[in-house]
């Protein structure tokens, strides 16, 4: 965040140079386990939704869980209350039935003593002297963000942020700029008598991050931390912080200079450096940094820092602002601050780079954070969450004044003291990618197929047939794939899975993004075709705006393969594959005021049902009859919610789940197409609080809980249960089979996760099991 002035940053060291990260193996989440009572085969993973899928929800009686805890309807404890053992006796029979549709007892053994491990605490000790752990215990990841300016994080990326450093995890910030602005560290009140002092101002910003941070991590905003410097792979140094007390939390500070202006054309910015309008970018060192001597970075320069930070820190989970933010269609500005996405758009080729060069690594996936636009969406969190993020966004700005941190300078940044919530961001998270619920499938063998993004690549994880051992991650050729994966089943029982892909050309302008997918060359086959592309609805990034949703794909009654997307214009676009197998143009379906990705399922009678949220409904488009083009936009008359939808097939319409804004309970509503798009019963289901998709499959509900653990809803009247699993994007699941519901997620630590449960009642998920190898890196 700026006020037209980004925060500040540093170089990080070159891996001959630096030291280690001081990242210690963290203490994953707690999570009490008990021996559980097989509900069903860990069979699974979870696959493409249906239309028709059994399992009407009703209202669920939210019990929040304690944070961390696994509770009854997760996996099961060692002595349950006598009131659960009834249940536990029914739930044998339920056990057997499984057995018999889809044995997994081994599997089930492997993943309940993996879970053991992920909730058994370690205790933190050096990279040099920690015993080499299990080759299937589950590594609880490394975190690295890359933010334009100092708070961009407490604003954009919290409550991940605080649920990363809360778990133990090792957490490493990287600032790509100093954030001066104009110098003045001070409210409305003093601005007009206060002396610009551009290196202060960054110090101020410097000593509020930290005193931030702290507070997280340790409860006291004055904790101590040890200060270097590093040289960086570009040529210039870093201000690397550890945390004295929590040493796996790094900050570093690269210190180069903010462009000072939300939207003007800056030449001495991340903008200009990006577009060549300048050979380097300055360094703007702060006051009271170890770092003394300054540098100019070059383009390349940049990237080569950025990709020797990730080299260094090997990170699982790498988090970043958006790179595509779309523009206001009346000033056709850029709705987000220019240094947060060209910043955004460095760490995409760093990422790039690094993937590319270096192979002694971990496997690493990638989230991107919406920025200002939050701003003017419902709120996500709930209330308390809202508060804690406040609370924070406070020790940031140095509301008491009070000089803690021993600095002339100021131990905060007085510009956001006035309005530490700024334009309601505080209220809110949003992922700008990865928010699609559909990229695992099952298929007519009841093989599961898992899809999502690596590395920049597309992974693949198999389970073939019922029983089948896992295989995986295998990266399907083609780079560039950004985070999001949706799949479908075709007709002919293909699968074909499809996203957006960004490419970069010689020059500024040949920024790009486009539609990809790619078809499985025979059904059960491992071996895909090459990615094709559907191109793009949008010009050049240069004229208008690269900033296109991921698509959203359905099959018809009719055969009929479609993809839409949601334009930089805020309106719905789509393209319809033909009967010989070409694709129709780019057809525009209307819409307005259009955000985050759209949902569609197929009903009961064929008919294909396409949705998307708004900043105050939902609307809806309806096919009148398969093989028919789609309907207008018709208002729905929901209720405002936030931005991901989830959308299946079944009770003969589509059914909608989403959250309620400022709460974080899951509403649902089943939509039917006779005499028009209409809404049946909206129902609120409750829930863990929490914020982003739900995915939904028989009579299992799951998504992101308040504290970023994994919350499920396991059957009506069922209270909510929590996992210790946290995890990147969105869950997926399936039913896989008549009988049996799978549910996975990508870990932190980027490794494919996967659970089922008897589509029945008083059935309980399976624990879960971690698949593949452990992605540790060296």
């Amino acid at each position: 965040m700026s006020d037209a002035r980004p925060p500040s940053g540093s170089p990080r060291p070159a891996p001959e140079h630096i030291p280690r990260p001081h990242h210690p193996r963290p203490t994953p989440p707690d999570g009490s386990r008990r021996a559980a009572a097989p509900a069903a085969p860990a069979a699974g993973a979870t696959g493409h939704r249906r239309a028709g899928a059994a399992g009407h929800r009703r209202a669920a009686t939210p019990a929040a869980g304690a944070p961390g805890r696994v509770t009854p309807a997760t996996t099961g404890t060692a002595n349950p209350p006598e009131g659960n053992r009834n249940r536990r006796a029914r739930l044998v029979k339920v056990v057997a039935f499984c057995a018999a549709t889809a044995a997994g007892s081994m599997l089930l053994l492997r993943g309940n003593e993996a879970l053991d491990r992920l909730a058994s605490p370690v205790t933190p000790d050096s990279r040099a002297t920690a015993p080499a752990a299990p080759a299937d215990a589950p590594d609880p990841g490394r975190v690295l963000q890359v933010i334009a300016h100092p708070d961009d994080d407490l604003y954009f990326m919290n409550p991940d942020l605080r649920y990363s450093i809360s778990a133990g995890l090792p957490v490493t910030s990287v600032y790509l700029t100093s954030g001066e602005a104009d110098g003045i560290n001070a409210g409305s009140a003093k601005l007009a008598t206060t002396k610009p002092d551009k290196p202060a101002y960054a110090e101020a910003r410097q000593n509020g991050i930290r005193a931030a941070y702290a507070k997280m991590a340790t409860g006291d905003r004055g904790s101590a931390w040890k200060r270097t410097v590093v040289p960086t792979k570009g040529g210039g140094h870093a201000e690397v912080d550890v945390l004295v007390a929590k040493p796996q939390v790094n900050l570093v500070w690269l210190q180069l200079r903010e462009a000072g202006n939300v939207y003007a054309d800056v030449p001495d910015s991340l903008h200009g450096l990006w577009d060549g309008k300048v050979p380097r970018l300055e360094s703007m060192l702060a006051s009271g940094s170890p770092v003394k001597q300054r540098f100019a970075y070059t383009k390349e320069q940049v990237v080569q820092t950025l990709a020797g930070i990730l080299e260094q820190y090997k990170p699982t989970t790498i988090r970043s602002q958006d790179p595509t933010p779309g523009r206001h269609p009346d000033t056709k500005r850029y709705t987000d601050h220019q240094d947060h996405f060209y910043g955004a758009r460095f760490v995409q080729l760093a990422t790039a780079a690094y993937a590319k060069d270096v192979k002694d690594r971990p496997h690493f996936a990638v989230q991107n954070y919406l920025g200002y636009f939050n701003g003017s969406l419902p709120s996500a969190l709930d209330p308390d969450e809202a508060k804690e993020k406040l609370d924070i966004l406070g020790t940031y700005a140095w509301l008491d004044q009070q000089n803690h941190c021993g600095s002339d300078a100021g131990c905060g940044d007085l510009k956001v003291a006035d309005h530490p919530a700024g334009n309601r961001w505080s209220d809110s998270i949003n992922y700008a990618r990865g928010t699609s619920t559909s990229w695992l499938a099952s298929d007519e063998e009841h093989g599961l197929w898992a899809f999502n993004v690596l590395d920049g690549q597309v992974a693949v994880w198999h389970r073939p047939g019922p029983i089948g051992r896992w295989s995986g991650p295998h990266l399907l050729p083609g780079t560039g794939m950004d985070p999001g994966v949706s799949t479908v089943t075709l007709t002919d029982g293909r699968i074909a899975a499809f996203g957006t892909r960004t490419s970069f050309g010689a020059k500024p302008a040949d920024y790009r993004r486009e539609v990809v997918y790619a078809v499985q060359q025979a059904p059960g086959s491992e071996e895909f075709g090459e990615w094709q592309s559907l191109g793009t609805p949008e010009t050049a990034d240069e004229d208008w705006t690269s900033d296109i949703s991921a698509p959203a794909v359905s099959v018809d009654g009719a055969g009929g393969l479609a993809a839409y997307v949601r334009d930089g214009a805020y309106t719905l676009r789509g393209r319809v594959r033909q009967a010989d197998g070409s694709w129709g143009p780019w057809e525009k379906y209307g819409g307005s005021d259009l955000h985050g990705t759209p949902a569609t399922g197929t009903d009961g009678a064929g008919r294909r049902m396409v949705f998307s949220a708004t900043s105050r409904t939902v609307v809806g488009w309806l096919q009148p009859k398969p093989g028919a083009p789609l309907g207008p936009a018709t208002a729905t008359g929901l209720p405002d919610t936030t931005l991901p939808l989830t959308a299946e097939g079944r009770e003969g319409g589509v059914r909608l789940w989403f959250r309620k804004p400022g709460s974080g309970n899951v509403r649902t509503a089943l939509m039917t197409g006779d005499g028009g798009l209409k809404v049946n019963n909206l129902t609120d289901l409750g829930g863990l609080k929490g914020f982003g998709s739900v995915t939904a499959s028989g009579h299992v509900l799951a998504g992101r809980a308040a504290g970023g653990q994994l919350g499920s809803e396991v059957g009506q009247g069922r209270p909510w249960g929590r996992s210790p699993l946290m995890f990147v994007g969105a869950p997926s699941s399936t039913m896989t089979g008549r009988n049996l519901v799978s549910l996975a997620v990508v870990g932190l630590d980027a490794r494919l996760y996967v659970t089922s449960s008897a589509d029945a009642p008083d059935a309980y998920l399976a624990p879960w099991q971690p698949v593949g190898p452990r992605n540790s890196g060296p």
